[in-house]
C-alpha cells in the first residue's frame, strides 16, 4: 500500500509568511495614495475657489459700475455669459452635457438676472435655503445635480439684493474619479506583485529548509557520513546547515567511539572469562579434589579483574557524559598523596625505585575515593611500566588557583606514537598487559572535578603527568 505524498510544508508556510508583510505593504500603499488624493483634491478646490472669488469680484464691479438703464440687464448678462464660457461644460455620469457655471443677481422689486442651466427655480430655491457668508465660497446642493456647487455671494451694501456666482467643477471631479480608479488599479497590481515576490522569497528560503529536513530524514544510524550542503552566502540557513554538520560530526564520533568501546570491551572480556571458566572446569574435574580451593581462588581473582574492568569502563563513560556522581569534601591533597606514597613504598622498594616527594599543603574539594583511585592508577603505572632502579618524583603545590600534582620519572617515557593519545580509551603500549583504560580514567576523573590532565616530557627524559585541580575556597566556607 502506497502512502499519498503530502504537499511540502514549505509551500503552505510560504503563503502564511507572505500574507502579513503583504497586508502591511497594502495598507502602507493605500495610505500613501489616500494622502496623495487628498492633496490633489485640496489643490483643485483651492484653484476653483480662487477662480470663483475672482470672477465674482469682477462681476460685482461690473454690476456696480454699469448705469441702470434699459441695457443694464443685457450688459451684465453678457459679462456673466462670458465668465461662464471660461469653464468648458462636461458630461455627467449618464453622458449628458452639464453646464457647470451659473450667475444670479437679485434686485429689490426687479426681475432677477439669470445666466445658467434651466430650470432656474431649483437654483434660486436652493440658494435661498443655503447659509452663505458674503465673499466666502460655500457648498450648495441643487436637486437633480450630481455635483455640489461652490457658490460665492456678494451683497449690495445696504440693499437686500445680491450677486451669486456658482461653479460645479465637474471636470475636476471626473479627474479625481479617474485618478481614484487608476490608483486602485496600480494599488492592486503593486500588492499582487509584492505578494508574489514575498511568497517567492519565502518559498525559496523554506525550500532550503525542506532540503535540510529531507537530508536529515534520509540519514540513518548505519550511515552517518552524509553531510548537508552549505550555502554560498553566510546567512541563517547556511549557519543552520553548518550546525547540523557539526552535530553529525559529533554523533558520528560518538557512535564510532561506542563501536570501538564495544569491540574493545568484548575483546578484553574474552581472556578473563576464558580463564575463569578454565579454573572452574579444573576445580570440577575428578582428579582435582585437593586443588579445587586454589582453582576457585583463581576464578574469584579473575572475577575481581573483570569487575574492575567493567567499573573503570563505566566510570570513564559516565565522566565523558557528565553523569559521574561525586561526593565532594574538602581535603588536603598533599595528605592524600602522602598516604598513598606510604602505601606504595614497599612495592617501590621491591622494584628498587627511588621515590622523592615534595608536598605542600593544597586544599581541594574532591571525591576522595575517586581521587584515591586516580592517583593509585598513576602509581600502578610507574610500578608496571618502569624498569627497575628508576627515580620517581612526586610534587604537590598550589599555583594560579589550582592544586598541581606532578608525577615524573627518569624512565623511557611514552613512545612518540602514543604521546598524543595517552588519555584515549584502550590506547596502550606494545608490551602492555593492561586494558588501556588507566590513563583515560585519570583524565575523566580530573575533568569531572573541573581540572585538566597533561602529559609532558620530564627534565630527566622520562614521562611527566601533570594534574591540575581547582583549589577549594576554604575562607568562604568558614564564613
Amino acid at each position: 500500500m502506497f502512502l499519498k505524498k503530502h504537499k511540502s510544508p514549505g509551500v503552505s508556510a510560504a503563503w502564511r509568511i507572505a500574507i502579513w508583510p503583504t497586508a502591511a505593504f497594502a495598507v502602507g500603499i493605500a495610505l500613501a495614495f489616500a494622502i496623495m488624493y487628498l492633496l490633489i483634491a485640496r489643490d483643485i478646490n483651492q484653484r476653483s475657489d480662487a477662480w470663483l472669488s475672482g470672477e465674482a469680484e469682477t462681476l460685482a464691479d461690473v454690476s456696480a459700475n454699469t448705469p441702470r438703464d434699459a441695457l443694464y440687464d443685457r450688459l451684465v448678462g453678457e459679462v456673466a455669459e462670458l465668465a461662464s464660457r471660461e469653464v468648458p461644460d462636461a458630461d455627467d455620469s449618464n453622458g449628458q452635457r452639464q453646464t457647470s457655471v451659473f450667475f444670479l443677481q437679485t434686485l429689490p422689486g426687479e426681475e432677477p438676472i439669470w445666466v445658467g442651466p434651466a430650470p432656474k427655480e431649483k437654483f434660486i430655491d436652493a440658494i435661498q435655503h443655503a447659509e452663505l457668508v458674503p465673499g466666502t465660497p460655500g457648498n450648495v446642493q441643487v436637486p437633480g445635480w450630481e455635483k455640489t456647487f461652490r457658490v460665492v455671494y456678494k451683497s449690495r451694501g445696504g440693499s437686500s439684493g445680491g450677486l451669486y456666482l456658482g461653479f460645479a467643477d465637474v471636470s475636476g471631479s471626473q479627474m479625481l474619479d479617474r485618478l481614484t480608479e487608476r490608483c486602485v488599479l496600480v494599488w492592486a497590481i503593486t500588492v499582487a506583485l509584492g505578494f508574489f515576490i514575498t511568497w517567492l522569497a519565502a518559498f525559496r528560503t523554506l525550500a532550503r529548509v525542506d532540503r535540510i529536513s529531507d537530508s536529515v530524514a534520509r540519514m540513518g544510524s548505519d550511515d552517518l557520513s552524509s553531510r548537508l550542503t552549505e550555502g554560498q552566502h553566510p546567512d541563517e540557513i547556511t549557519r543552520l546547515s553548518r550546525t547540523f554538520n557539526h552535530m553529525l560530526d559529533r554523533i558520528q564520533a560518538s557512535v564510532q567511539q561506542m563501536r570501538i568501546l564495544t569491540d574493545s570491551v568484548a575483546h578484553d572480556l574474552k581472556s578473563p572469562v576464558t580463564s575463569i571458566r578454565g579454573s572452574l572446569e579444573v576445580a570440577l574435574s575428578p582428579g582435582a579434589q585437593g586443588q579445587w580451593r586454589e582453582q576457585v581462588a583463581e576464578a574469584i581473582e579473575g572475577l575481581d579483574r573483570l569487575s574492575q574492568l567493567l567499573n573503570t569502563t563505566l566510570d570513564v563513560a559516565e565522566a565523558d557524559a557528565g553523569a559521574l556522581q561525586l561526593r565532594k569534601e574538602t581535603i588536603d591533597l598533599s595528605e592524600l598523596v602522602s598516604q598513598l606514597v606510604e602505601l606504595y613504598q614497599p612495592a617501590m622498594a621491591e622494584h628498587r625505585h627511588e621515590l622523592v616527594t615534595e608536598l605542600r599543603p593544597a586544599a581541594v574539594e574532591v571525591d576522595t575515593a575517586l581521587l584515591h583511585r586516580t592517583i593509585a592508577n598513576l602509581l600502578d603505572n610507574e610500578i608496571s611500566h618502569l624498569p627497575p632502579g628508576c627515580r620517581i618524583r612526586i610534587t604537590v603545590h598550589p599555583t594560579d588557583g589550582d592544586a598541581e600534582l606532578v608525577v615524573a620519572d627518569n624512565g623511557p617515557g611514552f613512545p612518540p606514537e602514543l604521546r598524543e593519545r595517552v588519555f584515549e580509551r584502550f590506547v596502550k603500549g606494545e608490551h602492555s598487559t593492561g586494558h588501556g583504560l588507566g590513563m583515560a580514567f585519570v583524565e575523566a576523573a580530573i575533568q569531572a572535578h573541573g581540572g585538566r590532565a597533561e602529559v609532558k616530557e620530564s627534565h630527566e627524559g622520562g614521562a611527566m603527568i601533570v594534574l591540575r585541580i581547582p583549589l577549594a575556597n576554604v575562607l568562604s566556607r568558614k564564613v
